[in-house]
């Protein structure tokens, strides 16, 4: 193999296996750490700087599918998945979802990659301050024009910034009072709802764009998704274990402290 593509392959192979472990210990479809590592590998696959942050978010949606899939059946396994808010916000998500996508393409890539940025502190919030997190504002999760907003909200946020939409999902059914774990597992499920219609939305957004890296359909690179499936479909059932001997507590310091790095670290790299 040549060594030029030696180096990509082998981090692809990494960011896969990282973004599997994250998607089954928090619930999320891995685009948190799958979008990072595509902004680095893929200049070396020969994108044009204004395209890199389109092909990172549409291929990390394309991943998502297939983590998501593995995940929530593993989190199935152990009775952890609420299926009726999975099919309650599916609709909506979807619509939100194909809004984001639209959104997207009369953005420039270094604006995705802030909003990708600031949107990541943001979450972190939730997770870090004791005072928000530890706090039950609901008895049960919300329904009519309130699940309407959230659950678009959900799609239109989450397809912008490349991601499963777990973090989000975990949030609200967590300050709704559903228990962490069941909240991560429910979440995991959200990702494939998203990353389908994201991905169709990605590829047909990037479809008349020129100079893409080899293999891309669009603003989704097929070689970079196959590699990230890879390993990520043999480490999610790995989170998903881990998950469940963590404590709650952990489990939050643990993920707020990984987004306030990935977070910073994609704002500073704009600047």
């Amino acid at each position: 193999m040549d060594a030029d593509l030696l180096v990509p392959l082998l981090a692809l192979l990494l960011a896969g296996a990282g973004a599997g472990f994250a998607g089954g210990l928090f619930g999320i479809g891995g685009g948190f750490v799958v979008v990072p590592a595509l902004v680095l590998i893929l200049p070396l696959m020969g994108a044009a700087p204004d395209q890199i942050t389109h092909i990172a978010i549409g291929t990390s949606l394309a991943t998502i599918i297939f983590t998501s899939l593995r995940s929530v059946r593993s989190h199935a396994l152990r009775d952890s998945v609420d299926f009726s808010v999975l099919k309650s916000w599916a609709p909506w998500v979807v619509g939100g979802t194909i809004l984001g996508a639209a959104i997207a393409d009369f953005v420039s890539s270094a604006t995705l990659a802030l909003i990708f940025g600031v949107g990541v502190l943001g979450f972190a919030v939730h997770f870090l301050a004791p005072r928000i997190h530890d706090r039950q504002l609901l008895e049960a999760m919300p329904g009519g024009a309130a699940k309407v907003s959230l659950a678009g909200g959900l799609g239109l946020l989450s397809s912008l910034l490349g991601i499963g939409g777990g973090t989000i999902t975990t949030m609200v059914m967590t300050l709704c009072g559903t228990p962490i774990h069941r909240a991560i597992g429910t979440a995991s499920g959200m990702g494939a709802i998203i990353a389908i219609p994201g991905t169709v939305g990605f590829v047909l957004i990037g479809l008349s764009a020129s100079g893409l890296p080899a293999g891309s359909i669009g603003y989704v690179n097929l070689p970079a998704a196959i590699a990230i499936i890879i390993t990520s479909v043999l480490f999610a059932p790995l989170g998903v274990a881990a998950a469940h001997k963590l404590s709650a507590r952990l489990l939050r310091l643990v993920f707020g402290l990984y987004l306030v790095v990935v977070g910073v670290t994609m704002i500073a790299n704009q600047g």
